[in-house]
């Protein structure tokens, strides 16, 4: 399911404050060998302290007034402005002319729904799909309230002790439709989980803690027609059978709750605005508003939060952030995008919005340098949460743990540098309208290390957890939408990548690596795939779902063979094994974003001069 499998911790006011680095990698910005050991509870509560002490500090430098832009449909009303094709028209926004403004506020108000709630009982055993609870949601609108306990079937800790799961079906749900579900213990100490399943058992969505309290709160679009099944559990305690009742880790946290579902009753208020290819936008949400989706002139859902994560952009970047919600997005093409607001409840809200042109905010006709540094040495691991200046191994040291020799150093070298240059130039010059790229790739055997000039990124290959203090196989500084910051490091360390064999799916290379492998042609094709990998962060990307069939460049962590490019037949480095790229993936959904991201276009335009794709 890609849940957390460890105990929630509460940070310390030090590290809210940012005072003190957070415990443990940063998981929005690392290739982690093991997500489910993240605590994402504890990293919400660090990006929500940190995103608006962040806004502040902006609202306080702002020099330029926004356009003020006021809802139209009056706020007892719905259904005026609810959908893409009514969308209110926000005139005098954008990068387009001079006379338009690059900055807005719409101020506007959900109003209260109006359709009254259905009372539906829950009935144990409701601890899988075939004894769902019947909501009679489904075909249309509705809304339902149930009032359940987590720990009173038979296989709560009163029972057996595998778990108990409580289940409630959506019949007959429509493509298209907004499903909230919402819940709440006033008395109980329940830390709930909430997940969406189709009929199959597939994880669609789910949320764990709602950015308040240890409550759950999931807003998702039905994605096909068909049954679908809501599903409430108590945290740590996850089943690994959705057909079967008896299949729970065992029971942890129980109590009562409350939950809501409410199927396309919601009030949503839609906003339209023309952006050119290229435009960063930013957007961010107070008030009653808690979510934001945006969508592409097809109607495409390009990105949905319910979070801010703007602590991870870098220090330069003017996208705005520290509201309740925060999205940003990389436009591919001219055209009219609509901006949707919801939330759970009702009321006023007011969402900023921003478009930008990198390339106004940098020096004109500057050249990133991306210098990938072999040798090791003394890095300064501070910035990505490390123990500071440390001496990191090189390379060179790490040969022997995949059995080769000195002598394959320069050939495993020529290897990562063609899979980085294949996947930021020779990829993206591809791409219609040929951009400008403004990229060049160095590295420490071939050019004098120039990082600490302006403009000089650096990706470090080599290095251990032991020596650098952060537990992961890759970071990166910062992501950052648009590519404002010219100067970040990313490494890539090699401890893990080089262990030896584990079961399929390890990390270590060593597991896909067999007499059949051209060792030097996989090593080398999957560490370039993992350099590419922390460049896309600090050029604009979030990572992608690593458990759908698509391979990414931005897949997470969890799901090894899909990055390193292993093919069918099990083993890295021979005929079947397909080239790994970037393009359009779903945003990993244990991340709190929804929709697709489109990770070679962020790239693309991240590493471009402006000039858009044809």
């Amino acid at each position: 399911m890609g849940l957390q499998t460890v105990p929630k911790e509460t940070p310390s006011e030090a590290v809210l404050s940012g005072r003190a680095a957070p415990a443990g990698a940063n998981p929005y910005t690392s290739l982690l060998p093991d997500p489910s050991t993240v605590d994402w509870a504890y990293w919400q509560q660090v990006a929500k302290a940190r995103g608006e002490a962040r806004a502040q500090q902006q609202a306080a430098a702002a020099t330029t007034p926004p356009l003020v832009y006021n809802e139209l449909e009056p706020p007892t009303v719905q259904g005026q402005n609810d959908t893409q094709a009514t969308a209110e028209f926000v005139s005098g926004f954008g990068t387009g002319g001079r006379r338009n403004n690059p900055a807005a506020q719409l101020v506007g108000t959900l109003s209260p729904g109006s359709t009254p709630a259905t009372v539906v009982p829950s009935v144990e055993d409701d601890g899988a799909i075939p004894l769902a609870n019947v909501t009679g949601l489904g075909g249309g609108p509705g809304r339902t309230v149930t009032d359940a306990t987590i720990g009173d079937g038979p296989h709560g800790s009163a029972g057996t002790g595998t778990g108990d799961f409580d289940y409630f079906k959506l019949t007959g749900a429509r493509a298209g439709q907004m499903l909230v579900a919402d819940t709440d213990t006033p008395t109980s100490d329940l830390d709930t989980v909430v997940a969406l399943l189709d009929s199959s058992g597939f994880i669609i969505a789910f949320n764990d803690d709602d950015g308040v309290d240890l409550d759950s709160n999931m807003t998702v679009t039905i994605p096909t027609d068909g049954d679908y099944y809501v599903l409430v559990l108590g945290f740590f305690s996850i089943p690994n059978d959705p057909f079967d009742p008896a299949s729970g880790t065992g029971a942890e946290s129980e109590g009562d709750y409350t939950l809501k579902l409410d199927l396309d009753t919601g009030e949503t208020d839609f906003y339209s605005f023309d952006l050119k290819a290229g435009d960063v936008l930013g957007a961010t949400v107070n008030g009653a508003g808690s979510e934001l989706r945006l969508f592409d002139p097809s109607g495409q859902q390009l990105m949905g939060s319910q979070q801010d994560a703007t602590f991870i952009y870098p220090g330069n970047s003017p996208l705005p952030g520290g509201g309740r919600a925060t999205l940003d997005h990389v436009a591919r093409a001219n055209g009219r995008y609509a901006l949707m607001v919801t939330g759970a409840g009702s009321g006023a809200y007011d969402v900023t919005v921003e478009a930008l042109r990198p390339e106004e905010h940098q020096e004109k006709n500057a050249v990133q340098t991306l210098f990938v540094d072999f040798d090791g040495g003394f890095v300064n691991t501070g910035p990505l949460g490390g123990f500071g200046v440390v001496n990191m191994s090189p390379l060179a040291s790490f040969l022997p743990r995949w059995g080769l020799t000195p002598a394959d150093e320069d050939a495993l070298i020529d290897v990562i540098l063609a899979t980085v240059q294949e996947n930021l130039n020779s990829d993206l010059a591809q791409q219609g309208g040929n951009p400008r790229f403004a990229v060049r790739v160095r590295n420490s055997r071939d050019n004098a290390d120039t990082f600490g000039q302006t403009n000089v990124s650096r990706l470090v290959v080599g290095g251990t957890i032991a020596e650098t203090g952060i537990d992961t196989i890759g970071i990166s500084q910062s992501i950052d939408p648009g590519n404002f910051g010219h100067e970040e490091t990313a490494l890539i360390l090699l401890d893990i990548l080089s262990d030896p064999a584990g079961p399929p799916g390890d990390p270590s290379l060593n597991t896909y690596i067999t007499p059949a492998s051209d060792r030097i042609a996989f090593i080398g094709h999957a560490i370039g795939n993992i350099v590419s990998h922390e460049a896309g962060h600090f050029l604009g990307s979030f990572h992608v779902d690593q458990f759908d069939a698509q391979a990414n460049l931005m897949d997470q962590g969890g799901n090894f063979p899909l990055l390193y490019g292993v093919g069918p037949d099990g083993v890295g480095g021979t005929a079947d094994d397909p080239d790994v790229d970037y393009g359009d993936d779903a945003f990993n959904p244990g991340e709190g974003f929804t929709g697709t991201e489109e990770t070679l276009i962020r790239t693309a335009f991240g590493l471009s001069k402006g000039r858009g794709f044809g």
